[in-house]
C-alpha cells in the first residue's frame, strides 16, 4: 500500500516543541493549504492540516521556522484515538513528517512576518515578496522595446 503525503504551504503558528518521559523530541503544527480552485467569490480557500514531527528534524524544525514560514513536507498519514478527560473518545488525523524543507529565504521569511505582524497579510503562498526600490528588469519604470527577433518562439 501506498500512504505518502507531500505538502506546501506556510505555519498557521509557530511549531509546538515537546519532550515525551523517553527524551524524544516531538513537535506539532499546522500548515495552511491553499486549495487549486477559487470559491463562488473568487477566494481561494485553504485545508489546515495538522502535522508531527520527531526527534532532531522536530528541533531542528522548530529552530528555523516560525508563523508564516512557507514550508514542504513530506512524510505519511496517521490515525490515532485516545479518551479525553470528560471519557469521550477522540480520533486524530495527521502528517507524520519524514522530510521537510524550508522554501524561502531568511530574508524572505522575516519580511513576510514582519508583513503579517503589521497587519498586511496575503492569501496566496505563491506571491513573492520584492524590494520595492530594486527594480527586478532594470528599465527604471521606462518601457520596454522588444522586438520578434528577442521572443524565444
Amino acid at each position: 500500500m501506498i500512504n505518502r503525503s507531500v505538502l506546501v504551504g506556510r505555519l498557521t503558528r509557530d511549531p509546538e516543541l515537546r519532550y515525551t518521559n523517553g527524551g524524544a523530541a516531538v513537535a506539532t503544527f499546522t500548515i495552511a493549504v491553499n486549495r487549486q480552485f477559487t470559491n463562488q467569490n473568487g477566494e481561494r480557500e485553504a485545508d489546515f492540516i495538522s502535522c508531527v514531527i520527531w526527534r532532531k528534524a522536530a528541533e531542528n524544525f522548530t529552530n528555523f521556522t516560525h508563523k508564516g514560514s512557507l514550508i514542504g513536507i513530506d512524510g505519511h498519514i496517521q490515525t490515532r484515538n485516545y479518551e479525553n478527560q470528560q471519557g469521550t473518545r477522540i480520533y486524530v488525523t495527521e502528517v507524520v513528517v519524514d522530510n521537510f524543507s524550508l522554501l524561502e529565504s531568511r530574508a524572505e521569511s522575516k519580511h513576510h512576518q514582519s508583513a503579517n505582524n503589521n497587519g498586511h497579510s496575503s492569501n496566496n503562498s505563491d506571491n513573492r515578496k520584492y524590494d520595492n526600490n530594486q527594480n527586478q528588469y532594470g528599465n527604471n519604470g521606462g518601457q520596454i522595446d522588444i522586438t520578434d527577433n528577442d521572443l524565444p518562439f
